[in-house]
């Protein structure tokens, strides 16, 4: 049967996921990506994909994953199948330097940033850098890279003492400090050009990066996300800055994001995140009468529907480690235990 294929690596993050699917019947085939293999040659499976690979799998080891995901995404768009985020979406969220290009391009204000490889560009970085400023990923990947300096002093310190900790593809990022008005940043979730929810992060306390509930408990940072400390916003969906948002992700064929920006004491809005492979958090949801997931799950269904109109639904679905469907062709992947 045609179903929703989804291309996973983190399955800690799929129980939400895999409920609303499962409540709306949809049928759908579990896919574990930390490399594998495919034929060029050969059509892929019938059905829709839904990517979610993330840019910090590498921080569970799947960095294979992710490069593996990269071309395979290109392989299923050449033979016409439907990505929910696909290669421009994932091409995106692997850079943090293309994220910031894509949201200038469209008029949206970012952080001041400088772009480093080597220990010797990253200090010179540092010597032009106005203070305060942090570094980063360029691949973001549970706040590994990210500091805060207020002295340059500090920052030489931290390159020479070993406690530096390189991006997985040798690009540092050296960026503006924004401090936020308030004591929290903004999350915006959209699911195929509707706002679905926005959240405030604390960030008093500490900093960390992912809202979903199982990611509260690791110690992460982030320059601009509370430690467990999420609420509903209020946001006007008619708002310049969202309507700019739902744009940017129309011109570069994102299906799902959760963006983020701080406002500084002047009104400023820097945009400074796209987080293709979203989570939400379980509390705010509850609070709003929301489900997060249940939008995506919707769009995977609507996508299904319009892709393959004689599909009969049924709430039949497999835990797949092997993507093998159609018999010209077949996806290899790995067990979750390999």
């Amino acid at each position: 049967m045609t179903k929703l294929h989804i291309l996973y690596e983190n399955e800690a993050w799929l129980a939400p996921l895999v409920k609303a699917l499962e409540d709306r019947k949809v049928p759908y085939l579990l896919h574990f990506m930390n490399g594998g293999g495919f034929d060029l040659t050969s059509e892929p499976p019938e059905g829709i994909f839904l990517n979610r690979m993330s840019p910090s799998s590498h921080t569970r080891g799947h960095q294979r994953g992710v490069r593996y995901v990269s071309e395979l995404l290109n392989w299923l768009q050449f033979y016409g199948r439907r990505v929910i985020n696909g290669s421009t979406a994932f091409d995106l969220e692997l850079s943090k330097v293309k994220q910031d290009l894509a949201l200038r391009r469209q008029g949206i204000l970012t952080p001041h940033t400088i772009v480093a490889v080597g220990i010797d560009e990253i200090k010179s970085a540092g010597q032009e850098m106005p203070l305060p400023f942090i570094t980063k990923h360029n691949q973001g990947g549970k706040g590994l890279g990210v500091r805060l300096f207020s002295d340059r002093h500090s920052f030489e310190e931290y390159l020479a003492n070993g406690e530096f900790v390189d991006d997985p593809g040798g690009i540092t990022l050296l960026q503006e400090y924004i401090e936020p008005h308030e004591p929290h940043i903004t999350r915006v979730e959209i699911v195929a050009g509707e706002v679905v929810m926005a959240i405030h992060s604390s960030t008093e306390g500490g900093f960390e990066l992912c809202p979903a509930v199982d990611c509260e408990d690791e110690e992460l940072f982030c320059p601009a996300s509370g430690v467990g400390k999420f609420r509903p916003a209020k946001i006007d969906v008619k708002d310049s800055l969202i309507l700019q948002y739902i744009q940017m992700m129309e011109v570069n064929n994102i299906d799902v994001a959760g963006i983020e920006f701080i406002e500084d004491s002047q009104g400023n809005r820097y945009t400074y995140d796209i987080n293709g492979t979203t989570n939400y958090n379980a509390e705010v949801e509850a609070e709003l009468g929301i489900e997060g997931m249940g939008k995506i799950a919707e769009l995977a269904e609507r996508l299904l529907a319009a892709e393959y109109p004689k599909l009969i639904q049924s709430s039949t679905v497999t835990n797949g480690e092997q993507f093998t469907t159609a018999p010209a062709a077949e996806i290899r992947t790995l067990s979750p235990n390999d």
